[in-house]
């Protein structure tokens, strides 16, 4: 019985798993990028929500003092909605890029004086 015919069947079946492996690392690392981004786009609106509050209730510009935060925070003020004391702002930041897929990832925020 000769086993000739299936030289290599081996190799084959191999590459096809590493390929799969490399794609689904591929897959879960921007996902991966997707949460971190989204997790600095929180970040940079809380800060920055939190700073405009602030210059609010000295009764400066709230959106500017929010904006120059998220700027800072390598985020940039998409809104900014004062009312009074309290502030809601949304900020966006750079998502990754992948296979020319571009994903830009905002978040909303929301702060004022406790009561």
């Amino acid at each position: 019985m000769s086993r000739a015919g299936e030289r290599g069947s081996a190799t084959l079946f191999a590459v096809s798993c590493l390929a799969l492996l490399l794609l689904l690392g591929a897959a879960l690392s921007v996902v991966a990028a997707l949460f971190v981004a989204h997790r600095s786009a929180q970040s940079a609106a809380d800060l920055a929500a939190l700073a405009a509050a602030a210059a609010a209730g000295r009764g400066g510009d709230a959106c500017a003092a929010g904006a120059a935060v998220a700027r800072a925070n390598e985020a940039s003020l998409v809104s900014c909605a004062p009312a009074g004391r309290e502030v809601t702002v949304e900020v966006e930041v750079d998502g990754p890029r992948w296979l020319g897929q571009s994903s830009d990832l905002r978040a909303l925020a929301r702060a004022g004086p406790a009561g």
